[in-house]
């Protein structure tokens, strides 16, 4: 059976690496160490954990009021502005997201580079939330 460390457990689960650690740590999800001594998780122990995650949330975040449930929260990566529109790129785990909105929204949400924010998708719209 695969198992993940504790980084790549985090990746899976959205979370980083000190959450995913805190949740071990809790007893959350199960752990056993290699012969390196680095904590594994069992795939199948991830698996049904990150469903607990996904139906019950982490606890951890403010509730979210939106109808769109499609999260990716990341960092800001890029910001162009134009005269009327600009552009946002958001690195969430392995995902690249970029959205086009307007330059009055950028500014109004203070978007910048090395901020965080949640890429919101829904069907081909991508919905920025400043975190």
């Amino acid at each position: 059976m695969q198992s993940y460390t504790i980084g790549q457990a985090a990746r899976l689960l959205g979370v980083s690496p000190d959450t995913a650690r805190r949740w071990a740590d809790a007893g959350k999800v199960a752990t056993h160490r290699d012969d390196g001594g680095r904590r594994l998780i069992d795939g199948r122990d991830l698996a049904a954990f990150s469903i607990e995650v996904a139906q019950n949330g982490t606890g951890e975040e403010d509730a979210s009021y939106t109808s769109v449930r499609n999260a990716f929260p990341g960092i800001v990566t890029a910001v162009t502005l134009g005269d009327v529109a600009a552009q946002v790129e958001i690195q969430a785990g392995p995902h690249r997201l970029v959205s086009l909105l307007t330059r009055e929204a950028v500014e109004e949400l203070g978007l910048e580079v090395g901020m965080q924010a949640t890429a919101r998708v829904k069907s081909t719209s991508v919905h920025i939330d400043r975190t």
